[in-house]
């Protein structure tokens, strides 16, 4: 019997043991199976914040491109591996894009939100660009005057120091500023790009070196209506639109370094009308285009190793004839830019032309324009994109005759516009400029730009921010 009772205890023990490996063994299946649930639910979520940063990635390579950014839907989704997700994008209006992208795997989903910008704008997206590139601390962009005198900008302006606007002065566009915005609001310790002109390399990319016909197209010293004894070229050379250091405005121009062109057809009759209409003033015509005799010069960029002026002492204003289809001209100056009469467009729908003044490096004073009539201030409006390399420069805007100064088109420049229009206590010449987004829009396509959107609807879009929100 004693051993009886040993043998069941030692049976019990046992089964007791048993038991408690048994207890072990379904506990450690458990603990392995919650991880397994948990790196699991693990593995999901993260795939899902993978999917939503996908579709963020594809949505800022559809904007891009020029598209709305949208993809799918949460009733349609995009499938991807194990999951799938969808983005919705809302333009915020003020160049930047909010895109809300949800990833989703099971029956759980994550959303990112990102804030994206636009900052393929650049000169061409401005009514007035001062993109400040010896970044002078000092440098602030003024608008002012008051009452009928007030500057009145039409479009988006964007200066890489300050901007200061003072007195009755608006802007109906959005202001953006490398520095501080005084007297407005809008977009402060903004960075945007400035052309790289040096890039283009203009001196080989163009189609009329203006120089060379004069050297090369047969010139003749002639006496003109236009004013003055100057080298000129025959109707049928593209480059005839110029005249060649004309005797009656050497005064002008007799401190500047290189040669001077002036622009001006010695062949079309010259009008002294005051009148702001493109009908009735001088016109410029070009070779090959309407009848005109010659290669076509239309769509082309014509290159001027020189200075460039518009301005004569027998005319108020120049105008781009219109021809069927449009004209389109693009004028590259290695020097200075002088603006002190008119230049108009008969249409304003298909024709346009633009002036980019580019730096001499064995010139200090180039790639400027200088804006206004340096001795009767007549200067009133012109119809022309006008973009300077270094800066824009008033000459004498606010003297006798100009109180009303008005530009249909852009400002440009890639350090400042430095255009000073206080006179005196009491006199402040208007600037009203008027942007033409045609450019922007890919409605005119110029030739030779200094854009790589220029005609399309492309984007370069900079990531501003990433974060997680709620996904409904």
């Amino acid at each position: 019997m004693h051993g009886t009772r040993e043998r069941g205890a030692a049976l019990y023990v046992a089964l007791f043991a048993l038991l408690i490996f048994v207890a072990m063994t379904v506990s450690m299946v458990m603990v392995s199976l919650a991880n397994a649930r948990e790196r699991e639910a693990s593995m999901q979520r993260a795939a899902r914040r993978y999917l939503a940063e996908a579709g963020i990635s594809d949505a800022i390579v559809a904007l891009s491109s020029g598209a709305s950014g949208e993809i799918a839907s949460a009733g349609s989704p995009v499938s991807f591996g194990a999951g799938d997700y969808y983005v919705t994008v809302t333009d915020n209006g003020d160049s930047t894009f909010t895109i809300d992208s949800t990833g989703t795997v099971g029956s759980a989903a994550r959303r990112m939100r990102c804030v994206a910008r636009d900052i393929s704008g650049g000169v061409f997206d401005h009514a007035m660009f001062a993109g400040n590139e010896d970044a002078d601390p000092t440098y602030s962009l003024e608008l002012g005057g008051s009452g009928g005198q007030a500057d009145n900008v039409g479009g988006d302006i964007y200066a890489g120091g300050d901007i200061n606007v003072t007195g009755d002065a608006t802007a109906t566009g959005t202001l953006r500023a490398g520095g501080v915005i005084h007297g407005a609001t809008g977009e402060e310790g903004v960075n945007e790009p400035i052309p790289d002109i040096a890039a283009k390399n203009y001196e080989v990319n163009h189609d009329i070196d203006v120089a060379q016909q004069f050297r090369d197209g047969s010139p003749s010293y002639l006496a003109d209506e236009l004013g003055g004894d100057a080298w000129q070229l025959p109707e049928a050379n593209p480059a005839h639109i110029f005249r060649l250091n004309p005797s009656d405005r050497s005064s002008e121009y007799v401190s500047t370094t290189k040669d001077d062109y002036f622009l001006e057809d010695p062949y079309e009759a010259v009008s002294s009308s005051s009148a702001l209409s493109a009908e009735v003033v001088t016109r410029l015509t070009f070779s090959g285009v309407g009848g005109e005799p010659g290669p076509s010069s239309n769509d082309k960029v014509f290159f001027v190793d020189g200075n460039l002026w518009l301005h004569n002492r027998r005319l108020f204003s120049l105008s781009l004839m219109h021809r069927s289809g449009g004209i389109r001209v693009t004028f590259v100056v290695k020097g200075n830019v002088y603006i002190s009469d008119n230049l108009l467009l008969e249409n304003a729908v298909e024709d346009g032309i633009a002036f980019i003044a580019i730096e001499d490096a064995a010139v200090p004073d180039s790639g400027n324009i200088y804006f206004g009539d340096a001795t009767f201030g007549t200067l009133e409006r012109m119809d022309t994109f006008l973009y300077a390399e270094n800066n824009f420069f008033d000459s004498n805007l606010s003297a006798s005759g100009s109180t009303n100064i008005q530009v249909n088109g852009i400002m440009s420049a890639g350090n400042q516009v430095a255009i000073q229009r206080d006179y005196d206590a009491t006199r402040h010449t208007r600037l009203e400029l008027n942007y033409d987004r045609r450019i922007a829009d890919g409605a005119l396509v110029l030739p030779g730009l200094p854009t790589q959107s220029q005609g399309s609807n492309r984007r370069t879009m900079q990531i501003v921010s990433v974060h997680e929100v709620e996904a409904q």
